[in-house]
């Protein structure tokens, strides 16, 4: 049986990461940098694919995301955790998707919600995680 090995893809693709920092020398700051890829054939964002999902192009360019997204779904999640967390699927401004997790209180969080990236890695789960742009004006929630 033959096992995905995710370093070979890694090396394909020609980049180890797809989350880096900005700031000089490689050193981290308050705000991180997303990339993604573009095809060059179609146009198409994507984020973290070897080949295009619209018309399987290998030809990909990678971009720096502006980091602003809406929420198009959102789960609370209960397990291996000792505490609620969400999972939500969020959708960039370059029109790309991603999963991610919006800080804040899990049941607070609503699809068509405004975020903005606040951490391109997460140590613990490796995803991006998003902090709301501005608080939902909700009175009956």
């Amino acid at each position: 049986m033959y096992h995905f090995s995710g370093s070979v893809a890694q090396q394909a693709a020609g980049s180890t990461r797809l989350l880096e920092p900005k700031g000089p020398e490689g050193r981290g700051t308050d705000q991180e940098a997303m990339l993604f890829q573009r095809c060059t054939w179609c146009g198409t964002a994507m984020y973290h694919r070897l080949l295009c999902p619209v018309c399987q192009g290998s030809d990909l360019r990678t971009e720096r995301s502006a980091g602003f997204g809406t929420v198009r779904h959102s789960t609370v999640l209960h397990r291996n955790t000792p505490a609620a967390r969400n999972v939500s699927l969020i959708e960039m401004a370059e029109g790309f998707v991603v999963r991610g997790r919006v800080m804040g209180p899990p049941i607070g969080i609503h699809s068509g919600d405004r975020v903005r990236l606040s951490t391109a890695e997460d140590p613990v789960r490796g995803e991006p995680v998003f902090q709301l742009v501005d608080e939902p004006l909700r009175a009956w929630t």
